[in-house]
């Protein structure tokens, strides 16, 4: 792994759009303070909007199973019973 390259708070501020740019094509930096670490500016994590599904069935097999009647419990529990009436007072 290699270490990310750091760069100074005045660096950010002075090559912003230029840092931003490296950051949106998956570069990530360490920034610094004064010489001491400060934070990291990394790119967020793009989520995917389609499994195939050869991996869906793959990850369901490895699932842990789930008990019906433990759903319906804990959702009995939680779940408030009676209906209110909006009109009593």
């Amino acid at each position: 792994m290699t270490a990310q390259p750091e760069i100074t708070q005045r660096d950010l501020r002075s090559r912003s759009k230029e840092i931003m740019d490296a950051v949106q094509g998956g570069q990530a930096f360490t920034v610094t303070r004064d010489g001491h670490r400060v934070g990291e500016l990394t790119p967020l994590r793009r989520r995917r909007r389609f499994v195939p599904r050869s991996e869906f069935a793959a990850m369901s097999r490895t699932a842990s199973g789930i008990s019906l009647e433990a759903f319906r419990s804990d959702q009995d529990i939680t779940a408030e019973q009676e209906a209110d009436d909006p009109y009593a007072h």
